[in-house]
């Protein structure tokens, strides 16, 4: 990422800047990420690396070849999923065509073939290449097995203590666990987009435009991330609309249908985090004049829905009101 960052107002706030944030973090490969998690093995420090290294937490030993075409899937996926344990495990790849030695003493008649070795010895293993599924099920069964699968410090614990703390209205607290999660997996859209709305609940919306737009083109159509965004443009297009809730409420007042101004209000009411409002008020334009605006109203609704998330409460219900009123 390059410097652009948000100014002094966001460390005043407590929230890392972009570069702080994700600036430097990167994938945990070769040795040179983050825990040092994933890295290649060679017959001079295999006893080292897996051996002595798995007296301290789990190594998964993943035996490939260049040539090797179920290797090229089997890998990068251990890859991911040895990341996203955070730590708890480590990878060491074994080029067999330059380790035969190591390759001989295990037995490994076929590749890709993986082991894993905790306290020195072979805890578990397979040969061929895995779904995903299942290779998460062996890696959370060596984690076990090795008594670190609740580990406290996984992805997967840092992520939901980090939508904990944004429930409760701590961006500030939540940005740094997701900076956590993004030390160990720097692409992970689960941790980006809750930067992105972390920023967007200290009221830093360029901060938080700013961190979706140096995404890729890929992480971009993330559906977190698009979630995300669809949150971001929301309080961009409220920002300073809270402050004219009483004219738009007057305004209502005076002329039942005036659909703009209930459609500003929805949006202003949406900036005030007054979220079952804003649905009720832009369902109340639809059942007025459903076509209105090129049924702008529906559309900011969908919107609302994109940003709250599909299993919000306030979505859920909405969903239902609006479908009754479309194929009433």
């Amino acid at each position: 990422m390059n410097s652009t960052t948000p100014g002094s107002e966001s460390r005043e706030k407590g929230i890392a800047t972009m570069e702080e944030i994700i600036g430097s973090a990167g994938p945990a490969t070769n040795g040179t990420g983050p825990g040092n998690v994933i890295k290649d093995i060679s017959e001079k420090d295999f006893m080292a690396e897996v051996i002595e290294a798995s007296m301290q937490r789990p190594i998964i030993v993943d035996f490939w070849a260049p040539w090797c075409g179920p290797c090229k899937q089997l890998t990068p996926a251990l890859e991911k999923l040895v990341t996203q344990a955070g730590g708890k495990v480590m990878l060491a790849k074994v080029n067999v065509d330059e380790n035969q030695g190591i390759a001989q003493q295990l037995r490994v008649q076929s590749i890709p073939t993986v082991y894993a070795f905790y306290q020195g010895r072979p805890l578990d293993g397979f040969q061929g290449a895995l779904p995903e599924s299942q290779l998460r099920q062996f890696i959370q069964q060596v984690l076990e097995a090795a008594g670190g699968g609740d580990d406290e410090n996984s992805i997967e614990a840092l992520l939901e203590q980090a939508d904990e703390l944004m429930r409760q209205g701590q961006p500030e607290a939540a940005a740094s666990l997701y900076a956590q999660v993004l030390e160990q997996d720097a692409e992970n859209a689960k941790a980006l987009s809750g930067v992105i709305r972390a920023y967007i609940g200290a009221g830093e919306m360029e901060a938080a435009r700013a961190v979706f737009d140096e995404l890729s083109e890929a992480l971009k159509l993330q559906s977190d991330i698009q979630g995300a965004l669809a949150a971001l443009e929301l309080a961009e297009q409220a920002d300073g609309a809270a402050a004219n809730l009483a004219d738009l409420q007057a305004k209502i007042a005076q002329d039942a249908n005036d659909h703009q101004a209930r459609f500003d209000l929805a949006m202003a009411l949406n900036a005030t985090g007054q979220r079952e409002e804003a649905a009720d008020a832009l369902l109340e334009v639809i059942r007025r004049q459903r076509a209105w605006n090129d049924e702008a109203a529906r559309k900011q609704l969908v919107q609302f829905f994109e940003a709250w998330g599909p299993t919000d409460p306030v979505t859920v219900q909405a969903r239902k009101k609006l479908s009754s009123l479309l194929f009433s």
